[in-house]
């Protein structure tokens, strides 16, 4: 998963040298979060949270193979 996201998130940025993603798993989730520079945040997040929204959607459906729930959080 944690490829996934950056991989999208380098795409989507002006500056991909500094997307950073940490995947950490706690109990029955997996927890993505990513980081991004502070100008690039309006490209990850989108007009009304869509591009955020996509991230997190195609996040799931890769993730809908195993039992775990994954949680993308964008800082």
């Amino acid at each position: 998963m944690k490829e996934l996201v950056e991989v999208i998130a380098k795409s989507l940025v002006d500056h991909p040298e500094e997307v950073e993603v940490i995947e950490t798993s706690k109990d029955d989730a997996i927890y993505i979060e990513l980081k991004v520079a502070q100008e690039d945040m309006g490209k990850v997040i989108g007009k009304q949270g869509r591009i955020a929204k996509s991230i997190r959607t195609v996040v799931k459906a890769a993730a809908s193979k195993g039992d775990k729930k994954v949680i993308v959080d964008i800082k």
